[in-house]
């Protein structure tokens, strides 16, 4: 059958559009019955009833993992607690002398190891914790692959950016368990010098002799000299002429040793005898005699003031000469500043015979004639 050119145009161009559809002829919502309900409900209940034993073995996990997370953390915190504790009786047991609590300082001890206790009780409850959140996150068939190497990746980034940082970290636990040093302490940390004010994971506060304040880094420091703990000695070189009698200057110094040590303060400040140790060198026109004796740390400077103060004036007492440093020049009469000068000469007196004698004869004036 063949086809117009009018019916060809009309094929291509399309069906025509219909006419848009009468509020009439549009259909309302349907309303769902009792047996649409009823096939919901059958259905929610048979996938409820597929899927329970899942669920309850995910919950079951769940719950086991938690409470093993929670008795676990109880008993690693109750484990370090009795550690400090007993770190605290045997440094307060070491020794039973007053020097011997002085050496170990049990206040400060106890206060040192309830810091380190602390530091450890956290840092095991965040592994535990943590590793329990991620077993967690396991139960639900979460891929904890992009988060593990995200974390390790981020660990490497914070490991090379803040190694400084985690040095500090580091060095603050170690000297806190060791317990190098504390608040009130008097140390030399190399880098800075002076009385611990405060002590901090990565910063240790100084405060110096002319009343500045040092932080100093705990990675930082190499070596520490602690003032404060112990004992300190004192040491006092006493110089004397070479011809003084040796024993009246030991008799002076042990006379002077054992008023101080018998003396209000200074018998608290000494933790032992003044000691006359001897001849320490002798030259060829001085000797040095040494006096040693323990103090309470940190007053071994006061101590030596004081002795050297009794020793001078004993030694004046006693009419024993100290020595030491440039030998000043015996005192001398002052040159006359005429004893330069030549005797006066009699030729210098005009008038006198010697130099009559030797002035130039003069000419006679010439006498006039006439004729």
């Amino acid at each position: 059958m063949s086809l117009s050119v009018a019916d060809a145009v009309l094929l291509a161009a399309g069906p025509s559009p219909s006419p848009s559809p009468t509020p009439s002829d549009t259909q309302t919502p349907r309303v769902p019955s009792l047996q649409d309900a009823q096939e919901s409900a059958t259905n929610a209940a048979g996938w409820v009833e597929q899927n329970w034993s899942t669920w309850l073995a995910i919950g079951l996990q769940v719950l086991l993992v938690l409470v093993i997370a929670a008795v676990l953390r109880v008993a690693v915190r109750r484990a370090i607690t009795k550690l400090i504790d007993r770190m605290s009786r045997t440094a307060q047991s070491s020794d039973g002398s007053p020097l011997g609590g002085l050496l170990v300082n049990v206040e400060r001890r106890r206060q040192r190891s309830q810091a380190i206790g602390s530091v450890l009780r956290s840092v095991a409850s965040f592994l535990i914790m943590g590793t329990a959140a991620l077993m967690i996150l396991s139960a639900f068939n979460i891929n904890l692959a992009p988060l593990l190497a995200s974390a390790g990746v981020a660990g490497v980034a914070i490991g090379f950016g803040a190694r400084n940082l985690v040095t500090d970290f580091l060095s603050g636990v170690f000297m806190i368990l060791e317990d190098q040093y504390g608040v009130g302490d008097t140390i030399d940390a190399g880098v800075a010098s002076g009385e611990v004010i405060e002590v901090g994971l990565r910063v240790t506060k100084l405060r110096g002799d002319n009343g500045e304040i040092w932080y100093v880094r705990n990675g930082e420091v190499k070596r520490i000299g602690n003032l404060s703990q112990g004992w300190a000695t004192a040491n006092v070189d006493v110089t004397v002429a070479a011809s003084e009698d040796l024993d009246k200057v030991k008799a002076t110094l042990d006379e002077v040793a054992g008023k101080m040590g018998a003396e209000e303060p200074w018998n608290e400040l000494l933790w032992g005898p003044i000691e006359v140790l001897g001849l320490d060198s002798v030259l060829l026109d001085s000797m040095v005699v040494r006096l040693s004796a323990k103090t309470m740390p940190g007053k071994s400077l006061t101590v030596e003031r004081e002795l050297r103060w009794r020793v001078k004036r004993a030694f004046d007492a006693a009419d024993i000469r100290i020595v030491g440093g440039a030998t000043a020049p015996a005192e001398e009469a002052p040159d006359d500043p005429t004893a330069g000068m030549a005797a006066p000469s009699a030729y210098a007196n005009t008038a006198s015979p010697q130099s009559a004698a030797a002035s130039p004869l003069t000419p006679p004036a010439p006498t006039s004639t006439t004729k």
